[in-house]
């Protein structure tokens, strides 16, 4: 395979995962609707620099680590946990009345901590862990044959996947925000709460399982 081919290959099996309903799509949609269409390329960014850190460290032959039932485990009890916290948090305020439309400069996600929370939901999901260590370790593997350069183009690839599909999403939800009211608003917020504390009980349960 060549350069151009892993590159597509990347781009295509990317498609696949970034696609998929996950927290990181509750994410995306909540910082759009108070940051604007920057909030897909941001979360986005902290989710690149997440997997950009892990194919350097898969390519010096960390792959037993990560692919250890254990570290999985713990991984999603913590990521569980978190979720929890989050989709609590959102559920309350929209329960209260404590969340408006225009409150977007007062939201909980600045450009900042959009970042680290895209970070944060990709490295708290057991199943990110495990796809790299098992789909994503091969597909270094292959690339690693043509080189550095093939690695970089391969994480080019990958990486691009997510962030045509978020900046998608979030330039989408962005723009719909102007027709949407309070009591609208409230209702997505609510929902993407309980969508997140969905996502909790799912993760702690995989990482129960994984150490069982």
């Amino acid at each position: 395979m060549n350069l151009w081919g892993i590159f597509l290959s990347a781009l295509i099996i990317g498609f696949s995962g970034a696609m998929m309903p996950g927290p990181m799509l509750g994410v995306t949609i909540d910082g759009s609707l108070k940051k604007g269409s920057v909030a897909g390329p941001m979360v986005v960014s902290g989710h690149g620099i997440l997997e950009l850190i892990l194919v350097v460290v898969m390519a010096f032959g960390l792959k037993d680590f990560f692919a250890n039932p254990k570290v999985a485990g713990l991984i999603g009890l913590v990521g569980g946990v978190f979720l929890m916290w989050m989709g609590y948090g959102m559920v309350r305020l929209a329960v209260r009345n404590a969340v408006s439309i225009q409150d977007g400069a007062k939201g909980r996600f600045s450009a900042q901590s959009l970042v680290l929370a895209g970070a944060v939901v990709s490295i708290t999901n057991p199943y990110f862990i495990m796809w790299w260590a098992t789909t994503g370790m091969e597909m270094i593997r292959q690339a690693y044959a043509l080189g550095f350069l093939g690695v970089a183009f391969f994480y080019m690839g990958h990486i691009l996947s997510d962030l045509i599909w978020y900046s998608a999403v979030s330039v989408g939800v962005s723009r719909g925000k102007k027709i949407l009211s309070d009591v609208v608003y409230r209702r997505v917020i609510f929902a993407l709460g309980l969508f997140l504390i969905g996502f909790s009980l799912y993760f702690m349960y995989s990482g129960v399982k994984m150490f069982v």
